[in-house]
């Protein structure tokens, strides 16, 4: 990819409106150095959303990410907004269409793990697409445990086929999403990682959505803070930029 022939862009902020039956609420630590894109739409029934974190420094990686949500936005509302869909298929079909956007916004192949879900607010429904990203951690009467099937990572390949899953949402269920900042978060040789994250949802089992995602983003941030006697303290030690930290959760209402 030539870099000099992109045109920088930024992604547009997320306005949701107030949803009945779901708590959704998604929240970068602080100012992001790469790739981590969020954004969701309101369609009819359903809320659509995207969690992905997209290759490359900040300004081309959102330029990227600019070019997936125009596609997001504009097919979003005329996919699910029908009377009558199938929501796996149109999933599909979308998750076809933004990855096809990354790699054509690219000028070729740009790994962008994501996350691409699709809520059905009356029925409590999910059905998701996981290309690569950090599993899924849900929670319910059942458990908390991460969820599996993940297919090929978006902005590879222009051609993939994308089959989604689904999960049935009981009220006081809840979901958590985090992108690979959280996990990698290094203290020494030893790394945040899944058990932690699934700790969030395990020790704040009635939190809000906001609950979630913060108490996920302020342990991460701590546990990858580099004790008071690390070199990285010293005052003439570069340091390397933060990774972005991202958690997404949706809640259920009881």
């Amino acid at each position: 990819m030539q870099k000099s022939s992109l045109s920088l862009r930024t992604p547009l902020p997320t306005a949701l409106p107030t949803l009945k039956g779901l708590d959704l609420y998604a929240r970068y630590y602080s100012s992001r150095t790469g790739g981590d894109f969020f954004d969701a739409v309101a369609a009819g029934p359903h809320v659509v959303f995207i969690l992905t974190d997209i290759a490359g420094e900040r300004d081309y990686a959102h330029t990227v990410a600019s070019a997936a949500q125009d596609i997001f936005r504009l097919r979003v509302p005329q996919l699910f907004t029908t009377e009558v869909i199938n929501m796996m298929d149109t999933l599909g079909i979308i998750a076809h269409e933004i990855n096809k956007a990354i790699y054509e916004a690219s000028g070729g192949s740009r790994l962008a793990p994501t996350f691409l879900g699709c809520y059905n607010l009356p029925l409590g429904l999910l059905a998701y697409i996981n290309s690569g990203g950090p599993p899924p951690i849900f929670r319910d009467t059942d458990g908390t445990r991460t969820l599996g099937h993940t297919t090929m990572p978006l902005g590879l390949f222009t051609h993939l086929t994308f089959e989604p899953a689904i999960q049935a949402f009981e009220p006081g269920a809840s979901v958590l999403l985090v992108t690979k900042g959280i996990l990698e978060a290094r203290r020494d040789r030893e790394q945040f990682g899944v058990e932690r994250a699934i700790a969030v949802l395990e020790n704040i089992p009635s939190g809000t959505a906001r609950d979630l995602c913060t108490i996920a983003l302020e342990d991460a941030h701590e546990f990858g803070k580099p004790p008071w006697y690390s070199p990285q303290r010293l005052p003439f030690v570069k340091s390397e930029p933060p990774e972005d930290l991202t958690a997404v959760a949706l809640v259920r209402p009881l």
